[in-house]
Formats: C-alpha cells, sequence, structure tokens
C-alpha cells in the first residue's frame, strides 16, 4: 500500500505542529517556573511576613499558570491537527457544544469548583504554605489546585477539599497572627498584682533573644475579661510570626505557671466540698 504525498505531507505537518506545539509549552513553563522561582527567592530572603506570603502566592500562581498553558497548547494542537487532515471544525464545534451542555449540566460541581479556585488565586484568599480553616477541615496548604485544595492537618492526615465547598475560608497565617491567652486568678488574689505580674511574664518573653524574632508586635494585657465562677479571667494578646503562634502560646503558659508558682499566686481549679455530719449512724 503506498500513501500519496498529500498524506504525507499531512503526516509531516502534524508532526511538526505537536512539535510546535509541545516546545511552546516547554518553553512557557521553564519560563513561568524561573520567573516565580525568581520572585519567591526574593521576597522569601526579605524575612518580612508580607513578603513571605506574597512569595508563596507566586509560587500557587505558578503552577497553576503552567496547567492553563498545558491545556491551552493542547486545544490548539487538537484543533490544527483536524484542520490539516480536513475534518469540518463547524459540525464539529456544533456537537461538541450539545456534549459540552449535557456534561455541564452532570458536571456542575467540578465547574463550580474551578471556578472557585480561581477566584481563590485572585483574591489571594489563601496559598501554599498557609494554615487554613476551610469546609469544616483545618491544616497546612500542601496544594493548590483549580478543583481542590489539599490541606494537612496536625496529625499528618491530607484532606481534598473541593474548593466549591470552601464557603467560608479562614486564613490563620496570613501576614500575621495573634495569639490570644487568658489567664484566671483567684477571686483573694489582688487583680492589680496580678495583672502586673501577668505584663512582666509578657514583656519578658518579647525580650527574649530567642523568642523576640517570633514576637512581631508589642505585648497587649487587655485587663480583666470576665468574673467567672471559680476567678477572675486576664486576657493577654500577642502578634506573632505565623509560623510560631503556637510555640510562643505555649511558652507564655509555661512563663505564666513557672511566674504565679514563684509569685504565690493561685490559679483556681474546681474544688468539691463534702459536707461531713455529725448525727450517729
Amino acid at each position: 500500500m503506498t500513501v500519496d504525498s498529500e498524506t504525507w505531507q499531512n503526516i509531516w505537518q502534524t508532526l511538526l505542529v505537536i512539535a510546535v506545539g509541545l516546545l511552546v509549552w516547554l518553553v512557557v513553563r521553564v519560563l513561568v517556573r524561573r520567573w516565580g522561582a525568581r520572585i519567591e527567592e526574593k521576597l522569601a530572603s526579605t524575612g518580612e511576613l508580607v513578603a513571605r506570603a506574597r512569595a508563596q502566592r507566586v509560587r500557587t500562581i505558578s503552577r497553576t499558570l503552567s496547567t492553563i498553558v498545558f491545556i491551552a497548547a493542547l486545544v490548539v494542537v487538537v484543533v490544527t491537527i483536524l484542520g490539516i487532515w480536513g475534518v469540518p471544525i463547524g459540525p464539529l464545534v456544533a456537537s461538541l457544544s450539545v456534549v459540552g451542555i449535557a456534561v455541564g449540566l452532570g458536571a456542575q460541581d467540578l465547574i463550580k469548583d474551578m471556578i472557585a479556585g480561581m477566584f481563590v488565586l485572585i483574591e489571594d484568599q489563601y496559598a501554599v504554605g498557609d494554615v487554613v480553616q476551610i469546609a469544616g477541615v483545618s491544616g497546612t496548604v500542601e496544594e493548590l489546585r483549580l478543583r481542590t485544595t489539599v490541606l494537612r492537618d496536625l496529625n499528618g492526615s491530607v484532606h481534598h477539599v473541593p474548593n466549591g465547598e470552601a464557603r467560608v475560608a479562614t486564613n490563620i497565617t496570613y501576614e500575621f497572627s495573634r495569639v490570644v491567652v487568658d489567664v484566671s486568678v483567684a477571686y483573694d488574689v489582688s487583680i492589680d498584682r496580678a495583672i502586673e505580674a501577668v505584663s512582666d511574664i509578657a514583656n519578658g518573653l518579647a525580650a527574649d533573644p530567642d523568642w523576640s524574632a517570633a514576637i512581631v508586635d508589642e505585648t497587649q494585657i487587655l485587663g480583666v475579661e470576665e468574673l467567672g465562677d471559680s476567678g477572675v479571667v486576664i486576657r493577654v494578646l500577642l502578634t506573632t510570626d505565623p509560623d510560631e503562634r503556637w510555640a510562643v502560646k505555649r511558652e507564655l503558659l509555661r512563663r505564666i505557671k513557672n511566674g504565679f508558682d514563684d509569685a504565690g499566686i493561685e490559679i483556681p481549679y474546681p474544688h468539691v466540698t463534702i459536707a461531713r455530719s455529725d448525727r450517729p449512724d
């Protein structure tokens, strides 16, 4: 069986289109990755919280751009190849439109998830590396895709959350975090003395060279927050590096416990009193 010159020409044109499409995608992919890596490195090297958050966003956007470029190149290559082989594009597009409507009706959730993913990127709601809470699940964002967000929680479990389900997205580590600590002291303790002790402990933590980099603003002693059933609640507020908020909170609680023990300030706890009866059995 011999192949005529026109068929050979179509084959060579098809191979050329595939090669050009593949080359364009590879070049754009390399350029996008280099651009993203360069900007990410430049921002992250500053050490500033805002810059590091922007670096995470650049990383996420560069990955998404690579995917979009691949899909666009694939569509162009397929359409061009069909044109080379003389396949009528008009009827095919009309048929695909009907199929697209049917598929769209059955894949509304998929389309909703992808649109929501685009808005997550455009609005910079969260990025790779942020700790977020979405759709009742909290964890560190390991990957942000057009359809899903991949979270890893504290236990190491990985959650794939459809972006369309994230009606409310809480970013716990956006630019900075706040640590709120409520300290309860007994009613028979002078409240002014207790507030002064808490203030000294919190300021001492902020002045400690080992912890000063993790605390990015002055500590705030908000004062009496509540008159509880068993004690008076004092509220402390610290603004911290997003990655250090939990470590700072644990260290502050440890220092408050040790400081109260040294100052003789009692932290109340539930007591159970059992009345003794002198009546003989």
